[in-house]
């Protein structure tokens, strides 16, 4: 067994290769984001996602998006990705607007309840950027136990996390403090299934079709 450093809480610069070393060996990580603070796991360990959903008490029915640093790794995980949408990353990304896209069959990945698909984002963070460079993809959920409202500083995250993350990124108050915008793109009509921070009409600058989701 490795050992687990409970409750490391330092500046993200100081702790960010405690940080990458808690998460190569399949521990849990809190750090800001552009959006809100979020809990990270390495999206390629089955079982460290199991931990992130076990310490927010979510079930495998809301398995966590994935971020990435750049666009560049997006066809390594996604398919069927539409001129209109590369546009709309080129524009958006890094920013707050999640996309839920289908995943390659070939991705092994253990996510949850994902149906076959996966929702990315590039995070407009620089410090995330640099440590998504050094991991690779990461699960990242928002900072919180389920059903509580997503922390925005340091504080609030550990409050409500405690032992079962390793590594507490300390960036400050968290970005917007609102979360990203989540647009699914799996089917024929290309549907919002959250507002965050990036708004219908932007959205519709790049396809016109983008509904509300209903539900």
């Amino acid at each position: 067994m490795h050992s687990v450093r409970h409750d490391l809480i330092a500046e993200f610069d100081t702790a960010k290769d405690a940080a990458v070393s808690a998460l190569q060996s399949g521990e849990l990580v809190v750090l800001p984001t552009d959006t809100v603070y979020g809990i990270a796991a390495d999206a390629f360990s089955p079982q460290a996602v199991e931990r992130l959903l076990a310490a927010k008490g979510r079930t495998r029915a809301m398995p966590p998006p994935v971020l990435i640093y750049d666009t560049s790794v997006l066809d390594a995980l996604v398919v069927d990705i539409p001129n209109w949408a590369r546009t709309m990353f080129d524009e958006l990304w890094p920013g707050a607007l999640t996309v839920i896209c289908r995943a390659q069959q070939s991705l092994t990945w253990d996510l949850g309840d994902t149906r076959g698909t996966i929702a990315v984002r590039v995070p407009a963070h620089a410090q995330v950027l640099e440590l998504l460079k050094a991991t690779g993809p990461l699960a990242v959920s928002s900072a919180n136990l389920t059903g509580q409202s997503a922390a925005t500083t340091i504080d609030e995250a550990e409050t409500m996390l405690g032992e079962s993350v390793s590594v507490y990124l300390d960036g400050g108050p968290a970005g917007a403090g609102v979360a990203s915008t989540i647009l699914d793109m799996t089917s024929i009509v290309p549907r919002v299934v959250r507002l965050g921070g990036v708004s219908l009409e932007e959205l519709h600058r790049f396809n016109n079709t983008i509904e509300m989701s209903a539900g």
